[in-house]
Parts: structure tokens; sequence; C-alpha cells
């Protein structure tokens, strides 16, 4: 019995990260991973995309002697890479491996959409041509345009130390809570980015920084997208790889060197003939509708009869807070008529006194000073029904 509790998370901070939905990313992750005919489509899909690779190897499904329990591809040889002694590793181009893996990456995460979720050492072996071998496809992460697009924003902006637009993308793709605090999630996201304009290429470390960012987030109040947490779970291992191959390799500079080329492959892409028939429709259509919506806007004008509708929400509320401030206004001006009346009242002597001074001058005095109060009175007690209210 789970008494009540079940299906949603147990603390604020299962909540804050959604919890429940990264568990249900990771449930649905891993019952595709145990279908091998699911793996056998992404070795295909993958090896289709990293074509261009040459130091990027995918084994290929022998679909013949595949199914659901029982995958079969191509034999890879080679040791993991953390199984390659010190005396090959000075054979091996580690920079130009590393900076081909990682603009792999960048092309499976921002372009294709579909990326290897489980790059860690032993899913990554060097051929004995000294090229990379992916293996292990069956935990892949998938990306919408629209994610793809935002990502793509974040890194330029990790990788350029501009904290402020980190922060509005981040703002832009998580779900808000409604305790967020914008002004501090910022300060944080601002600092955080800030230390690492500097950094050196050793201390630069992106799955840990996107990881961090996450975690800055749902500390001020935004749940991040779950898809995002397997995305930082594969930078990190990407990172650990890439400081195999290449301990300097500064993951700044690639991310500028290849922002022009990844932003070119993006438009290309979204030149589809899908996309191109869809635009030139609407643009059809904008251009039928065009000539009548020109000649009703301009017999309004030739008519006088131009109007402009804007709607209020909550007019009612609006036309009753004037009305007070109007007529707390007009008090006020009472008032202070009194204050000025009774001072000119107080040089006419008059049989009438009060306490030595001039009866009636004394009496609007008095009569300024209570509607004083009592207005000053109406207004505490209506700010404190409205925070009650709120």
């Amino acid at each position: 019995m789970c008494a009540g509790a079940c299906g949603r998370p147990f603390s604020a901070t299962t909540r804050a990260v959604g919890a429940t939905g990264v568990l249900e990313e990771f449930r649905r992750t891993i019952l595709l991973e145990l279908d091998y005919r699911e793996e056998s489509r992404n070795l295909l899909t993958l090896s289709h995309q990293l074509r261009d690779f040459d130091r990027i190897v995918i084994p290929l499904p022998i679909d013949d002697f595949t199914t659901a329990r029982v995958l079969t591809m191509d034999y890879i040889e080679g040791p993991k890479i953390t199984a390659v002694s010190p005396v090959e590793w000075t054979e091996v181009d580690g920079v130009a491996l590393g900076d081909d893996l990682f603009r792999a990456y960048l092309q499976q995460i921002l372009i294709d959409g579909l990326f290897h979720a489980d790059p860690h050492p032993g899913n990554v072996l060097l051929t004995p041509d000294h090229r990379l071998s992916l293996i292990d496809l069956g935990m892949v992460g998938r990306l919408s345009w629209t994610m793809q697009e935002r990502l793509f924003r974040l890194l330029l902006a990790i990788s350029e130390a501009r904290g402020d637009d980190a922060a509005s993308v981040i703002i832009t793709t998580a779900d808000q809570h409604d305790d967020f605090d914008e002004t501090q999630m910022r300060r944080t996201i601002v600092d955080l980015v800030g230390r690492y304009r500097n950094a050196a290429a050793k201390e630069l470390n992106v799955g840990r920084v996107m990881l961090q960012l996450a975690h800055a987030a749902s500390q001020h109040g935004l749940r991040m997208p779950p898809e995002l947490a397997l995305l930082g779970k594969t930078l990190l291992n990407l990172d650990e790889i890439g400081r195999r191959l290449d301990p300097d390799f500064d993951v700044n500079a690639s991310m500028r060197r290849n922002a022009t080329r990844l932003m070119q492959r993006r438009m290309l892409n979204s030149m589809t003939p899908a996309n191109v028939f869809s635009t030139a429709l609407e643009v059809r259509d904008f251009a039928e509708r065009l000539p009548a919506r020109m000649n009703r806007i301009l017999d309004a004008l030739a008519a006088n009869d131009l109007r402009l509708k804007i709607e209020v929400i909550d007019h009612g509320s609006i036309i009753d807070g004037f009305q007070k401030v109007a007529n707390r206004i007009a008090l006020g001006l009472v008032l202070a008529a009194l204050v000025i009346g009774a001072a000119m009242l107080m040089r006419v002597q008059t049989p009438f006194t009060i306490l030595g001074y001039p009866g009636l001058a004394m009496l609007l005095f008095l009569a300024a000073a209570g509607g004083g109060f009592w207005m000053a009175w109406t207004i505490l007690a209506g700010d404190v029904r409205t925070r009650k209210k709120a």
C-alpha cells in the first residue's frame, strides 16, 4: 500500500526537479532498450546520420539474425578507450578524434534530434585503424525541433559566458512553479556561467555545467524537461571520453568554431519540400485575403468609422479602483479647505472660544483632523483586506 502517495513526489525537492517525469523518461528508455529491434533501428539511423564522419564507426545490424531478444551486428575489433595502452596512444591522433567526436554529438543533439545517450568509456572502442566506434545504442535520446533550437542558444550562451541569455533560455524551456523567483534565478545563473568565462579547458565540463544549471533552476521554482536529465548524463560521459582523447580539448572554442556550420545545417534541414509547400500555401492564403481586408480598412477610414476594440480584464474592479481614488482625492481637497478656512478664522475674534482660541476655527480644525484620521484608517484597513485575499 502506498497510502495515497502513489504517482506523486514525496518532498519539495523531488517536485522541484520533476522526479516523476525523470523516472518516467528513464522507464520508457529502459523498456525500449530491452527490445533489440529498437536498437537495430537506432544503429541504422545513427549510421546514416554520421555517414560524413570518417573517424566514427557505427556497426550495422544483420536483419536476418535479429529479433526482439537477439541482436546480431557487425563485429568491431578493438579495445575500449580506457584499455588502450600508452604506447598505442602515441600513434593515435587524439586531437582529431576528440574534435570529430564532439562535432558528431553536436550534430546528433542540435541537428538530427536523436543522440547516443550512453557514451560511457565501455561503449566507445578504438579500432585497429584508429577510429572510434560507438556501440550499445539501446539508450538514445530524442529532442523536438523547438528543444534543439533552445539548446543551441543555451550552449552558445554558455560558451560565450552570457549568463543572462542562458537564464532567458532556461526560463522559456522549463515549467514554472508558484514560488518561481526570476530575479534570484537570473542572478544565480549569471554567477554560475561567469565562473567559466576564463576557465582553463581542463576545468570546463559541459555536462557538469548543464546539470548545475538544471539544479540552480530547480532551486528557484523551475522544473526542467525530463529529457534534459538524459542529455546532461550524456554530456557528462562525453566529457570523460573527450579528456582521454585530448586533455586540452577546448569545448568553448569548438562550439564557436562549429556554430556557423550548425546554423547552416539547421536552415537547410528546415527547407524540406513539406515546409516549403506549407509556407507557400500560407503566403498564397495571405495574398488572397489581403485585398479584401485592405478594402474594408480603407472603407472604414473613408467613412470615419474605424474602430479599435480593446478588452480589459476585470474592468469592473478597475473602475471601482478609480472611483476610490477619486473619492479620496475629493475628500483630501475638502479637508485641505477646512484647514485653510480654520487658519483664516483664527484671526477673527469671537465671543465663543475653545481653549482660548476662536471656537469656529477650532471646530474646523477638529473636523479636518477627524476626517484625516478616518481616511487614513480606511486606507490601511483596505490594504489589510487586500493582502488577506491575495
